[in-house]
């Protein structure tokens, strides 16, 4: 059990962790951060979306303040109902073909092929439930939170420990005290990280980014395993809902499996699709922060520096849009959490000539460049340092 929670704990570092990357810019509100000693200028508490207007750094004068005004002015934060309707209601369309085919192809190794489409079809789901928790959707909290509670039964996530969670990294990105995202014990976010590490993580952090790919693989599983252990021991809220909840997505996905296929084939459909569900997860988090600044005690930047130097955009159209649910738009998902998905494509130009008007550093690149980035970091920051030979 001690070497799977640790690939599972390193896996899940890499969907949540794999909040950051391209190399670190640095000076004037782009200084290279160092590691955190103490709380100092650390954000503690707030919704997901802690940073939307009349927020964290919306402080009269403020260079976000005049921000959220550009914003408001172009009605960038008024919600998208049809737009999520509309999604909402293609989503539940494919996941209804992919399960009438997984029923009408029966016992048969084709299959493979609907779980491949099914990894998909829950990633996309995931997505939805993540712009719920961050009420991109509706106003009130509460039919945000059906609409995430609903996604997560589907996604067998647990919704209330997934908001605590992701609500701590977005008040306090790449923080190493305080960010969940890169507190990780198998894995190295920083070189100082990778000096603590001993025996076999040391091991797993000198060959993290060969690791990384195949780790993600078990990313579906974790989070799976982290939500029921959240819910069992009642570390959410409506604890006895989401239990219900996910125990209703196990007990379906695993019935329905079983009565349909073979033992054998029952077991590679789940392995199939719950790893590339994790590996999708995984692709579509992983640019957003890695090789980013990672903020210390010493590093007083305000709200706007602090979302934008810690965060990286992906290039790549409307079809990158799609791929990773919006979030190729972190710099502007991070400064206003709420706003609904369809907008962030167009506060990106705004936000970015604001931020050079303001000589912050505005990073973002293309799709694949990001992987490599990420490649990059992980394996710059794990490798161990070289030692000098002596004549």
């Amino acid at each position: 059990m001690g070497a799977w929670e640790s690939l599972g704990e390193m896996a899940i570092g890499l969907v949540g962790a794999i909040m950051t990357s391209d190399a670190a810019p640095d000076a004037g509100g782009q200084r290279r951060a160092r590691r955190c000693s103490s709380g100092d200028a650390v954000e503690t508490a707030g919704e997901p979306d802690d940073a939307r207007p009349g927020g964290a750094g919306t402080g009269r004068g403020s260079d976000f303040a005049e921000l959220v005004q550009m914003v408001k002015q172009r009605g960038l934060l008024d919600l998208r109902r049809v737009y999520y309707a509309v999604k909402m209601a293609f989503n539940g369309a494919v996941l209804a073909v992919g399960a009438v085919a997984f029923v009408l192809l029966g016992d048969s190794w084709w299959q493979l092929i609907t779980a491949v489409v099914l990894a998909g079809v829950f990633t996309q789901l995931a997505f939805i439930g993540h712009d719920a928790g961050h009420r991109q959707i509706f106003r009130s909290r509460r039919a945000n939170d059906l609409v995430g509670r609903v996604h997560g039964c589907l996604t067998g996530i647990s919704y209330g420990w997934w908001v605590g969670k992701h609500r701590r990294h977005h008040a306090n990105p790449n923080h190493e005290d305080a960010d969940p995202d890169i507190d990780i014990q198998s894995l190295a976010f920083t070189a100082e990280q990778s000096r603590t590490k001993r025996g076999a993580l040391r091991w797993m952090v000198k060959y993290q980014a060969f690791l990384f790919f195949p780790l993600l693989m078990l990313e579906g599983i974790v989070l799976h395993v982290r939500s029921i252990r959240a819910v069992l021991r009642r570390e959410v809220k409506a604890h006895r809902v989401e239990t219900a909840l996910l125990a209703a997505h196990v007990v379906g996905y695993l019935v329905m499996v079983f009565l349909v296929l073979s033992p054998l084939k029952a077991v590679a459909f789940i392995a199939v699709h719950q790893g590339l569900w994790g590996v999708y997860m995984g692709c579509a988090f992983a640019p957003n922060h890695k090789g980013m600044p990672t903020l210390s005690a010493a590093d007083k930047l305000d709200f706007l520096r602090k979302q934008v130097l810690t965060s990286r955009n992906v290039r790549g159209g409307r079809f990158v849009d799609f791929l990773l649910g919006g979030l190729n738009y972190q710099i502007e998902h991070h400064l206003f959490p709420s706003m609904p998905r369809p907008n962030l494509r167009h506060a990106q130009p705004l936000v970015r000539q604001f931020c050079a008007s303001r000589g912050v550093s505005y990073s973002q690149c293309g799709l694949f460049h990001s992987y490599a980035l990420v490649l990059r970091h992980l394996h710059a920051v794990g490798a161990p340092p070289s030692v000098p030979q002596q004549c």
